[in-house]
């Protein structure tokens, strides 16, 4: 009976390539959570005025589930004998969180938010139809990481109603 690497499912040299490909698709995943933590850290203090507090706390309290997702995902890029990236290997992609010029402006933080919720979203999906039949582990992971993130999207979707219904967005 041979051991080691696995001679089954994604461990399997015929999934070599199938296994390459979800790696280079969690680097991703792994640099959009790293990203949108560096924003939300950002859009956490920066803002101004009362109706500011609010979207502040939410942001801060996200922080650390953003960063449980950069570090599940990096753990299972080891997992599948990746190498994680370092920084050098990041390019930004968050323009649309990127501070206002006026720091009481929450609807752009908020619209911002809803932005990148989106695009992981999107992505995290294209993770579980990529694992679907391949690679279990990884697609529960990420359909785990996918719910928090339809969650939170979810959470900002009604801050931005609220602020439409006033008038405000």
């Amino acid at each position: 009976m041979e051991t080691g690497r696995g001679t089954q499912g994604i461990f399997s040299e015929e999934m070599r390539q199938k296994r390459e490909e979800i790696i280079e698709l969690l680097k991703k995943a792994y640099f959009m959570e790293l990203e949108t933590v560096m924003n939300y850290v950002t859009n956490s203090v920066n803002p101004d005025g009362v109706r500011a507090q609010e979207i502040k706390e939410s942001l801060e309290e996200d922080i650390q589930e953003e960063l449980g997702h950069a570090q599940q995902f990096a753990a299972r890029i080891k997992e599948l004998y990746g190498v994680v990236p370092g920084s050098m290997d990041f390019k930004p992609e968050q323009s649309y969180l990127q501070p206002p010029e006026e720091q009481t402006d929450v609807v752009s933080i908020i619209k911002g938010v809803i932005e990148a919720e989106t695009g992981a979203i999107e992505h995290y999906t294209r993770i579980v139809e990529e694992t679907e039949g391949v690679d279990h582990v990884t697609q529960d992971m990420v359909i785990d990481i996918l719910h928090d993130e339809q969650e939170h999207r979810r959470l900002f979707e009604g801050f931005l109603r609220e602020y439409q219904a006033e008038g405000l967005a």
